[in-house]
């Protein structure tokens, strides 16, 4: 019997398993003082850890910031927005530990709102943010304004950069659905999936502060609660106790 054929097979996935699942090599950014006065002044979410938890937002962020490249489209990058987006990417994952965004190589900024075509300068321009894929696979694009009014004082319960991100979180078990599987037990997704339907209902019937694009689908809700949780945890301590209380088990992050 001739085993060859099966050798190749079994190295073809042996290299290709070691491809998906090793750890990029990345070499840490060094923050400047520079760098932490524009988080301290900038990044509320950052301001207000202790000094533990400031240490290791800026380990992680030095990390991203070492790992993914950040490129201005018709824009030109400033200190401060290479700093948004690299809390934008911390935020959601403070409570992960020894977790990474494989699935994201480099961020686009473009000067403003932009199309699904991705152009900037003519049609429709009504998007935001988005996560690419397809050819765009492991590309996320910004707007740049939309990502530095997420972090102003009139935004709100919104932030452009911190929802895309979470998406980036949903999609890297594969599917883009509103379960984060690789940081939801098991146990708790049906619960998760059946309060995610219940807010659903409550938003449409206008019984509910959570945004409206929440309702667009289940991924959409995910990242949409995900702002108002990062931005404005006490209040949806209140309004929304049961919603906040999952969101704190799947970040593990407890906010308020």
């Amino acid at each position: 019997m001739n085993l060859y054929p099966y050798f190749l097979l079994f190295l073809f996935f042996a290299v290709a398993l070691y491809f998906i699942f090793r750890k990029k090599t990345v070499k840490a950014v060094i923050l400047s003082s520079d760098d932490k006065k524009l988080l301290q002044n900038h990044v509320e979410f950052y301001a207000e850890l202790d000094k533990q938890k400031k240490i290791l937002f800026e380990e992680k962020l030095s990390r991203f910031l070492g790992g993914i490249k950040i490129e201005g489209v018709g824009t030109e990058i400033s200190p401060l927005d290479r700093i948004l987006v690299g809390a934008s990417a911390v935020i959601p994952i403070l409570g992960f530990k020894d977790w990474e965004y494989r699935n994201l190589g480099t961020v686009l900024l473009y000067p403003d709102t932009f199309n699904k075509d991705f152009q900037f300068a003519e049609g429709d321009r009504n998007i935001m943010g988005m996560v690419g894929d397809g050819y765009m696979n492991g590309q996320m694009i910004l707007s740049q304004s939309a990502l530095r009014h997420g972090f102003s004082k009139s935004a709100g319960s919104e932030n452009t950069g911190i929802h895309e991100f979470v998406h980036l979180i949903d999609k890297s078990d594969g599917a883009t659905d509103g379960i984060p599987q690789y940081f939801i037990k098991h146990e708790y997704t049906i619960p998760w999936v059946k309060m995610m339907h219940k807010e659903i209902q409550k938003i449409e019937d206008n019984k509910s502060d959570i945004n409206p694009y929440a309702i667009t689908n289940e991924a959409e809700f995910f990242a949409v609660t995900s702002e108002y949780f990062f931005e404005n945890p006490e209040r949806m301590k209140e309004k929304h106790p049961a919603l906040y209380d999952s969101l704190t088990k799947i970040f593990g992050q407890q906010l308020a």
